[in-house]
């Protein structure tokens, strides 16, 4: 049957059997018709054959009338009518014949307007192209020579497959704003392409009356420019020398074809050179349960308002703490309070060391410093400065958050600041004035190490510190980054890692007891050996006063009434019968322990099921795994508390 022909009915015309890949033999009769002037695959069938499409439709969804339609002989009934009207006109002509044999309800792709919500027609108009093709090859290039890196690094085979398939890209569009098309035509639609209309008058020559193309440049096409003609472009500027290339374009994953891709293929074009080095891609962000945010979904959350209640820094290191490469952000309202307590926390560190005169001593000798505890903030303040460094540098900014939020909140904060409050009350003037110095240092290089994530309450707090002053401290922003050689005391560590891990585990012991917090318990160390004696008397004020001690004493057996922790290798006593109800102790603690089991096991047989952890995001499979950690951590430590009470 190729080469033959069939008639179209109503139309009376003859159209061409031809054949093409494009058809499917399994589908109904293995035949299909095709328009190729209103659809985008039947255009490129049309295309292979050589034949002429024909367009049948005008600029808003009507039947053509005129010179068009009498070329494809469309009868005069139809001509002018809307699309739809036209469509239920031929199914009716159709069952008059009875040509009609059968009608399917079957649901199709079908695009529609985001802002009209009608459906959208394919229409074949003249446009202008650029060849694509042609200029992705020296981009596919740049890539593969590593002359651009896509961090994370597989967001390449996305640009590669975008790039490997393009096609002629259409930059006209039919808007009322953007760059107009250059072009310019004459009475006989001859088309003149140059920079100014003087240029064009000049092309086609004098008495030529010429009128500007009414499009404009899609707007991709001039963002595609940015990189170079924001920086005086085409004049060699000192601006464009400066910042031509950029070092990293930081974006998201959905728009690489759209803006990376172009940006890519306009500056190698125009200026022989890629624009950026690296190519960071963020994730995009969610609400709290995993949905993308839509205002028709009423989920969405304005950064301005978010801005407005809880702060700019809060909102910017929030995104910091999340921005795990590979992940999208799950963004709520309480991670970003969160974090507004987090500043605030740090906010309080900067009254205390003025309250307490610890000064800004630009740098210190750290050989000089005597005290273990001042050392092992020393010693803490280098591995947090190691590891926001190498985290900023390898783009994973959350591992760089991280460590700033567990150094400024926990170490500093919680314990440093509490750990030196004998120092700064003591009769010892040299072991005081040391503590006011390394107090003041490490404060300051924390500012400089949260500046890139806080900025506003760091350059703040900078300003603050430096009132008052004969040394004039500058802008914080224009601070050297600090020092990431590496300082370790391990002496010093373990000791004030003791001291830490004695109060955490007694404070602990205490909550899950029972214990008022109001009550002070007698400890007792068993056996502990005359350098963990001395160590115990030397914090003996910090140790009573954190975790809530009224004495502290040495012995060769454990007291009666008293539940054992071990700590390190040190026996610890408290002793708790006088004050905490054995056996409502025992069935509290009974109690938590059967429902940690319970949820343990529930969440053990989600995980089991092959279904669940194939559909489930991969974030919420994680989600679900670090509850069971968390979970069995709890249940091993509540069980060694009910162990505790067993002889009482």
């Amino acid at each position: 049957m190729i080469g033959k022909f069939v008639e179209l009915p109503i139309v009376g015309r003859r159209i061409p059997i031809i054949a093409d890949e494009y058809a499917d033999p399994d589908k109904g009769s293995g035949a299909v018709k095709i328009t190729p002037a209103h659809d985008f695959n039947d255009f490129e069938v049309g295309k292979r054959a050589g034949h002429t499409p024909l367009n049948i439709l005008n600029a808003t969804a009507h039947i053509v009338d005129g010179e068009e339609a009498d070329t494809a002989g469309i009868p005069a009934e139809y001509r002018g009518l809307d699309r739809f009207d036209a469509r239920r006109k031929v199914v009716s002509a159709f069952e008059d014949a009875e040509l009609l044999q059968d009608i399917e309800n079957l649901k199709i792709e079908q695009p529609f307007g985001d802002r009209s919500n009608v459906v959208i027609e394919p229409w074949m108009t003249d446009q202008w192209y650029v060849d694509a093709k042609t200029m992705a090859q020296s981009a596919i290039a740049a890539v593969k020579d590593g002359k651009t890196k896509f961090i994370p690094e597989n967001w390449e085979k996305t640009y590669y497959n975008w790039m490997e398939n393009i096609q002629p890209w259409c930059v006209s569009r039919q808007l009322w704003w953007g760059h107009r098309i250059p072009a310019w035509y004459d009475e006989d639609g001859n088309a003149y392409v140059a920079s100014t209309e003087a240029e064009a008058q000049a092309q086609a020559g004098k008495g030529k009356k010429l009128v500007q193309d009414e499009d404009v440049l899609d707007t991709w096409f001039s963002s595609a420019l940015w990189p170079f003609s924001t920086q005086g472009w085409p004049d060699k500027t000192v601006d464009l020398d400066t910042f031509f290339p950029t070092a990293t374009l930081v974006t998201a994953f959905d728009i690489i074809f759209f803006w990376v891709a172009r940006m890519m293929m306009m500056s190698l074009e125009f200026m022989g050179e890629v624009p950026f080095k690296d190519v960071y891609i963020h994730a995009l962000v969610l609400d709290e349960k995993g949905q993308k945010m839509s205002k028709s979904k009423g989920n969405a959350m304005d950064p301005l308002e978010l801005v407005d209640e809880y702060g700019a820094d809060a909102l910017r290191f929030t995104m910091g703490r999340m921005a795990g490469q590979g992940r999208n952000i799950r963004l709520s309202k309480q991670a970003v309070e969160g974090n507004r307590n987090f500043a605030t926390k740090l906010w309080n560190a900067a009254r205390f060391a003025e309250m307490n005169e610890c000064g800004a001593p630009g740098e210190i000798d750290y050989a000089r410093v005597e005290s273990p505890v001042n050392r092992w903030i020393l010693s803490e303040l280098s591995q947090c400065a190691a590891e926001v460094s190498k985290g900023i540098e390898d783009y994973k900014f959350n591992e760089a958050a991280g460590a700033l939020y567990k150094f400024i909140w926990n170490t500093l904060c919680d314990w440093y600041l509490e750990l030196i409050k004998p120092l700064l009350a003591g009769m010892d003037d040299a072991a005081k004035q040391e503590t006011r110095m390394v107090c003041g240092y490490v404060l300051d290089e924390s500012l400089k190490l949260l500046h890139p994530f806080m900025p506003f309450v760091t350059e703040e707090l900078w300003e603050r510190r430096a009132e008052g002053r004969a040394e004039a401290k500058g802008f914080l922003m224009h601070q050297s980054w600090p020092s990431t050689e590496p300082f370790t005391d391990e002496a010093a560590a373990e000791e004030i890692n003791w001291v830490i891990d004695m109060i955490t585990e007694l404070r602990s012991l205490r909550n899950d007891l029972g214990v008022p917090a109001g009550s002070k318990l007698p400890l007792t160390l068993v056996n502990a050996g005359a350098e963990i004696e001395n160590r115990a008397m030397s914090h003996e004020d910090v140790l009573k006063r954190l975790a809530r001690l009224e004495d502290i004493s040495m012995t060769d057996a454990t007291p009666e009434g008293a539940v054992t922790a071990v700590i390190g290798e040190t026996m610890s006593a408290l002793s708790v019968a006088d004050i905490v109800d054995i056996d409502e102790a025992r069935n509290r603690l009974d109690k938590e322990l059967a429902q940690l089991d319970k949820d343990i096991k529930s969440t053990e047989g989600k995980l089991s099921n092959e279904k669940f952890v194939s559909r489930a995001p991969p974030e919420i499979v994680e989600e679900n795994r670090e509850r069971i950690r968390d979970w069995s951590a709890r249940r091993e430590k509540l069980k060694a508390a009910r162990k505790g009470l067993e002889g009482l």
